[in-house]
């Protein structure tokens, strides 16, 4: 089986579970996600503005996907820290290299 073979229902509902999840787990900092996994709540939003074909706006997508507006969710988060940065750069040049 791949992820193609599972029904669209069943996937967007754990794509919402997942979002839910993110949002409950504030403490979970985008750069952290970013440097252990290589996307972050940033992501998961242009991949589902992509996925809209331009029907819903990004900041539409990211309000939905934060749970609230991003610049306030923003706000709350901690500068990141140079070690962070780090292993967030080491992350994304995995990406590429992917």
């Amino acid at each position: 089986m791949t992820i193609d073979d599972i029904d669209d229902r069943h996937a967007a509902a754990a794509f919402r579970r997942l979002i839910r999840h993110l949002q409950h787990r504030e403490d979970a900092q985008n750069i952290d996600l970013m440097g252990l996994a290589g996307f972050c709540r940033n992501c998961l939003s242009d991949w589902l503005a992509e996925a809209t074909g331009g029907e819903i706006g990004k900041e539409q997508v990211r309000e939905a996907v934060y749970g609230m507006p991003y610049a306030e969710w923003k706000a709350r988060q901690p500068a990141a820290t140079p070690e962070q940065l780090a292993r967030m750069e080491a992350s994304v040049a995995r990406n590429r290299a992917s």
